[in-house]
Protein backbone atom coordinates (compact mmCIF):
# COMPACT_ATOMS: atom_id res chain seq x y z
CA UNK A 1 0.00 0.00 0.00
CA UNK A 2 1.38 3.42 -0.96
CA UNK A 3 1.78 6.24 1.56
CA UNK A 4 -1.16 8.12 -0.01
CA UNK A 5 -3.35 5.03 0.22
CA UNK A 6 -2.37 4.49 3.86
CA UNK A 7 -3.15 8.13 4.72
CA UNK A 8 -6.52 7.88 2.95
CA UNK A 9 -7.38 4.68 4.84
CA UNK A 10 -6.43 6.18 8.21
CA UNK A 11 -8.49 9.33 7.59
CA UNK A 12 -11.56 7.45 6.38
CA UNK A 13 -14.40 6.92 8.89
CA UNK A 14 -14.16 3.65 10.80
CA UNK A 15 -17.94 3.05 10.67
CA UNK A 16 -20.40 4.34 8.09
CA UNK A 17 -24.14 3.65 8.21
CA UNK A 18 -26.11 4.91 5.20
CA UNK A 19 -29.88 4.93 4.88
CA UNK A 20 -30.13 2.36 7.65
CA UNK A 21 -33.70 1.25 8.32
CA UNK A 22 -35.15 -1.48 10.53
CA UNK A 23 -38.79 -2.47 10.48
CA UNK A 24 -40.55 -4.74 12.96
CA UNK A 25 -43.90 -5.42 11.35
CA UNK A 26 -45.59 -2.02 11.15
CA UNK A 27 -43.02 -0.33 13.41
CA UNK A 28 -40.16 1.58 11.76
CA UNK A 29 -37.52 1.39 14.50
CA UNK A 30 -34.77 3.03 12.42
CA UNK A 31 -35.67 5.37 9.59
CA UNK A 32 -33.04 5.99 6.87
CA UNK A 33 -30.33 6.70 9.43
CA UNK A 34 -26.95 8.08 8.35
CA UNK A 35 -24.10 7.93 10.89
CA UNK A 36 -20.34 8.25 10.50
CA UNK A 37 -17.85 7.44 13.26
CA UNK A 38 -14.30 8.76 12.90
CA UNK A 39 -11.32 6.73 14.07
CA UNK A 40 -10.28 7.49 17.63
CA UNK A 41 -13.40 9.45 18.61
CA UNK A 42 -15.98 8.83 21.31
CA UNK A 43 -19.40 9.28 19.75
CA UNK A 44 -22.36 9.82 22.05
CA UNK A 45 -25.67 8.35 20.85
CA UNK A 46 -28.51 9.96 22.77
CA UNK A 47 -32.26 10.32 22.63
CA UNK A 48 -35.40 9.48 24.62
CA UNK A 49 -36.41 5.90 25.42
CA UNK A 50 -37.56 4.08 22.31
CA UNK A 51 -35.70 6.39 19.94
CA UNK A 52 -33.72 3.57 18.30
CA UNK A 53 -30.34 3.72 20.06
CA UNK A 54 -30.11 0.07 21.11
CA UNK A 55 -31.70 -0.99 17.82
CA UNK A 56 -28.83 0.77 16.03
CA UNK A 57 -26.33 -1.15 18.18
CA UNK A 58 -28.14 -4.41 17.48
CA UNK A 59 -28.03 -3.86 13.72
CA UNK A 60 -24.37 -2.92 13.42
CA UNK A 61 -23.35 -5.75 15.77
CA UNK A 62 -25.30 -8.34 13.78
CA UNK A 63 -28.04 -9.08 16.32
CA UNK A 64 -30.79 -7.64 14.04
CA UNK A 65 -30.93 -7.55 10.25
CA UNK A 66 -31.32 -4.26 8.41
CA UNK A 67 -34.47 -3.80 6.37
CA UNK A 68 -32.73 -1.25 4.12
CA UNK A 69 -29.47 0.65 3.88
CA UNK A 70 -25.89 -0.44 4.51
CA UNK A 71 -23.17 -0.54 7.18
CA UNK A 72 -19.46 -0.40 6.39
CA UNK A 73 -16.85 -1.13 9.07
CA UNK A 74 -13.20 -0.36 8.37
CA UNK A 75 -13.99 -0.25 4.65
CA UNK A 76 -15.84 -3.60 4.58
CA UNK A 77 -19.57 -4.02 3.99
CA UNK A 78 -20.90 -5.70 7.15
CA UNK A 79 -24.61 -5.24 6.48
CA UNK A 80 -26.40 -8.22 8.03
CA UNK A 81 -23.13 -10.00 8.86
CA UNK A 82 -23.25 -12.47 11.79
CA UNK A 83 -21.98 -11.36 15.23
CA UNK A 84 -19.13 -13.90 15.41
CA UNK A 85 -17.60 -12.49 12.21
CA UNK A 86 -17.77 -8.94 13.56
CA UNK A 87 -16.21 -9.95 16.88
CA UNK A 88 -13.30 -11.62 15.05
CA UNK A 89 -12.74 -8.49 12.94
CA UNK A 90 -12.61 -5.89 15.68
CA UNK A 91 -16.10 -4.92 16.81
CA UNK A 92 -17.09 -5.53 20.44
CA UNK A 93 -20.03 -4.42 22.56
CA UNK A 94 -21.68 -4.46 25.95
CA UNK A 95 -25.40 -4.71 26.69
CA UNK A 96 -27.85 -2.80 28.88
CA UNK A 97 -28.47 -5.91 30.93
CA UNK A 98 -25.58 -8.03 32.10
CA UNK A 99 -24.62 -10.90 29.81
CA UNK A 100 -22.01 -12.36 32.18
CA UNK A 101 -22.05 -16.07 32.99
CA UNK A 102 -22.20 -15.59 36.75
CA UNK A 103 -21.30 -19.15 37.85
CA UNK A 104 -18.11 -19.00 35.76
CA UNK A 105 -14.91 -17.38 36.98
CA UNK A 106 -13.89 -13.86 36.01
CA UNK A 107 -11.19 -15.38 33.78
CA UNK A 108 -13.68 -17.66 32.01
CA UNK A 109 -15.89 -14.65 31.23
CA UNK A 110 -12.97 -12.65 29.88
CA UNK A 111 -11.74 -15.59 27.80
CA UNK A 112 -15.09 -15.57 25.99
CA UNK A 113 -14.23 -12.08 24.76
CA UNK A 114 -10.90 -13.25 23.37
CA UNK A 115 -12.09 -16.45 21.71
CA UNK A 116 -11.57 -14.99 18.23
CA UNK A 117 -7.90 -14.34 19.02
CA UNK A 118 -7.14 -17.82 20.38
CA UNK A 119 -6.02 -20.98 18.60
CA UNK A 120 -8.88 -22.95 20.10
CA UNK A 121 -9.05 -25.88 17.67
CA UNK A 122 -9.70 -29.19 19.40
CA UNK A 123 -6.81 -31.06 17.80
CA UNK A 124 -4.36 -28.23 18.47
CA UNK A 125 -5.28 -28.09 22.15
CA UNK A 126 -5.28 -31.88 22.43
CA UNK A 127 -1.88 -32.43 20.82
CA UNK A 128 -0.02 -29.21 21.69
CA UNK A 129 -0.66 -29.10 25.41
CA UNK A 130 2.38 -26.93 26.14
CA UNK A 131 1.29 -24.38 23.53
CA UNK A 132 -2.22 -24.40 24.99
CA UNK A 133 -0.88 -23.78 28.52
CA UNK A 134 1.35 -20.96 27.27
CA UNK A 135 -1.56 -19.33 25.46
CA UNK A 136 -3.83 -19.61 28.52
CA UNK A 137 -1.09 -18.21 30.77
CA UNK A 138 -0.54 -15.25 28.44
CA UNK A 139 -4.28 -14.54 28.32
CA UNK A 140 -4.53 -14.70 32.13
CA UNK A 141 -1.73 -12.13 32.46
CA UNK A 142 -3.39 -9.83 29.92
CA UNK A 143 -6.67 -10.20 31.82
CA UNK A 144 -5.00 -9.29 35.13
CA UNK A 145 -3.37 -6.20 33.61
CA UNK A 146 -6.68 -5.03 32.15
CA UNK A 147 -8.57 -5.63 35.40
CA UNK A 148 -5.82 -3.92 37.39
CA UNK A 149 -6.43 -0.63 35.55
CA UNK A 150 -10.03 -0.71 36.73
CA UNK A 151 -9.51 -2.12 40.21
CA UNK A 152 -6.30 -3.73 41.56
CA UNK A 153 -8.34 -5.80 44.00
CA UNK A 154 -10.44 -7.18 41.12
CA UNK A 155 -7.27 -8.41 39.40
CA UNK A 156 -6.66 -10.68 42.39
CA UNK A 157 -10.10 -12.26 41.92
CA UNK A 158 -9.38 -13.54 38.42
CA UNK A 159 -10.28 -17.15 39.21
CA UNK A 160 -13.16 -16.45 41.60
CA UNK A 161 -16.80 -16.92 40.49
CA UNK A 162 -18.22 -13.77 38.92
CA UNK A 163 -21.39 -14.08 41.01
CA UNK A 164 -19.36 -13.07 44.07
CA UNK A 165 -18.68 -9.60 42.66
CA UNK A 166 -20.63 -6.42 43.33
CA UNK A 167 -22.46 -4.52 40.57
CA UNK A 168 -19.67 -2.09 39.69
CA UNK A 169 -17.10 -4.89 39.47
CA UNK A 170 -19.41 -6.92 37.25
CA UNK A 171 -19.65 -3.89 34.96
CA UNK A 172 -15.87 -3.68 34.96
CA UNK A 173 -15.63 -7.33 33.94
CA UNK A 174 -18.11 -6.73 31.11
CA UNK A 175 -16.04 -3.85 29.77
CA UNK A 176 -12.84 -5.89 30.09
CA UNK A 177 -14.48 -8.77 28.20
CA UNK A 178 -15.23 -6.35 25.35
CA UNK A 179 -11.68 -4.94 25.41
CA UNK A 180 -9.55 -8.05 25.83
CA UNK A 181 -9.92 -9.05 22.19
CA UNK A 182 -8.23 -5.75 21.21
CA UNK A 183 -11.17 -4.39 19.16
CA UNK A 184 -11.10 -1.41 16.83
CA UNK A 185 -14.57 -0.26 17.91
CA UNK A 186 -16.48 -0.79 21.16
CA UNK A 187 -20.21 -0.17 21.60
CA UNK A 188 -21.10 0.70 25.20
CA UNK A 189 -24.84 0.42 25.89
CA UNK A 190 -25.63 2.34 29.09
CA UNK A 191 -22.46 1.30 30.95
CA UNK A 192 -23.42 3.24 34.10
CA UNK A 193 -26.80 1.51 34.58
CA UNK A 194 -27.33 0.59 38.23
CA UNK A 195 -24.48 2.77 39.51
CA UNK A 196 -24.45 5.79 41.80
CA UNK A 197 -23.24 9.15 40.49
CA UNK A 198 -19.86 8.75 42.20
CA UNK A 199 -19.46 5.21 40.86
CA UNK A 200 -20.30 6.43 37.36
CA UNK A 201 -17.62 9.14 37.51
CA UNK A 202 -15.02 6.67 38.76
CA UNK A 203 -16.03 4.05 36.19
CA UNK A 204 -15.77 6.42 33.24
CA UNK A 205 -12.39 7.69 34.41
CA UNK A 206 -11.23 4.08 34.36
CA UNK A 207 -12.63 3.50 30.87
CA UNK A 208 -10.89 6.63 29.55
CA UNK A 209 -7.62 5.53 31.13
CA UNK A 210 -7.85 2.08 29.54
CA UNK A 211 -8.84 3.62 26.20
CA UNK A 212 -5.76 5.83 26.21
CA UNK A 213 -3.53 2.86 27.01
CA UNK A 214 -5.02 1.03 24.00
CA UNK A 215 -4.20 3.87 21.60
CA UNK A 216 -7.35 6.00 21.61
CA UNK A 217 -9.84 3.24 20.94
CA UNK A 218 -12.97 4.27 19.01
CA UNK A 219 -16.14 4.13 21.15
CA UNK A 220 -19.86 4.67 20.61
CA UNK A 221 -21.66 5.17 23.90
CA UNK A 222 -25.39 5.13 24.64
CA UNK A 223 -26.02 6.79 27.97
CA UNK A 224 -28.81 8.67 29.75
CA UNK A 225 -26.42 10.43 32.15
CA UNK A 226 -25.92 13.69 30.25
CA UNK A 227 -23.07 14.92 32.46
CA UNK A 228 -21.15 11.83 31.44
CA UNK A 229 -21.93 12.35 27.75
CA UNK A 230 -20.79 15.97 27.95
CA UNK A 231 -17.55 15.02 29.67
CA UNK A 232 -16.36 12.09 27.56
CA UNK A 233 -17.70 12.52 24.02
CA UNK A 234 -16.20 14.44 21.12
CA UNK A 235 -19.35 14.25 19.02
CA UNK A 236 -23.05 13.43 19.53
CA UNK A 237 -25.88 12.09 17.40
CA UNK A 238 -29.44 12.54 18.66
CA UNK A 239 -32.20 10.12 17.66
CA UNK A 240 -35.95 10.38 17.99
CA UNK A 241 -38.44 7.86 16.61
CA UNK A 242 -35.60 6.16 14.74
CA UNK A 243 -34.47 9.30 12.90
CA UNK A 244 -31.44 11.51 13.38
CA UNK A 245 -32.70 14.91 14.49
CA UNK A 246 -29.42 16.60 15.36
CA UNK A 247 -25.65 16.08 15.27
CA UNK A 248 -22.66 17.98 16.66
CA UNK A 249 -20.78 18.65 19.88
CA UNK A 250 -22.75 18.14 23.08
CA UNK A 251 -23.24 21.85 23.81
CA UNK A 252 -24.58 22.38 20.31
CA UNK A 253 -27.10 19.56 20.40
CA UNK A 254 -28.15 20.33 24.00
CA UNK A 255 -29.05 23.88 22.94
CA UNK A 256 -30.99 22.81 19.84
CA UNK A 257 -34.73 23.49 20.35
CA UNK A 258 -35.76 20.32 18.49
CA UNK A 259 -33.57 18.24 20.80
CA UNK A 260 -34.85 20.00 23.90
CA UNK A 261 -38.43 19.32 22.88
CA UNK A 262 -37.82 15.67 21.98
CA UNK A 263 -35.35 14.69 24.67
CA UNK A 264 -35.93 17.07 27.54
CA UNK A 265 -39.61 17.74 27.02
CA UNK A 266 -39.05 21.48 26.64
CA UNK A 267 -40.47 23.69 23.95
Amino acid sequence: MTRTARETASSAPLLVAQGLSVRFGGLLALNALDVEVRRGEILGLIGPNGSGKTTFFNVISGVYSASAGSVHFDGVDITNVKPHYLAAHGLARTFQRSRLCLPLSVFDNLALGAVGQLNSGFMHNLISRSAFRAEASKLAEEARELLRVFNPVLADKLFEPTISLGMIDRRRVEICRALIGKPKLVLLDEPSAGMTHDETDMFMNEILQVRKSLGDLTIIIVEHEMNLIERVTSHCVVLNYGKKICEGQFKEVAADPVVREAYLGQS
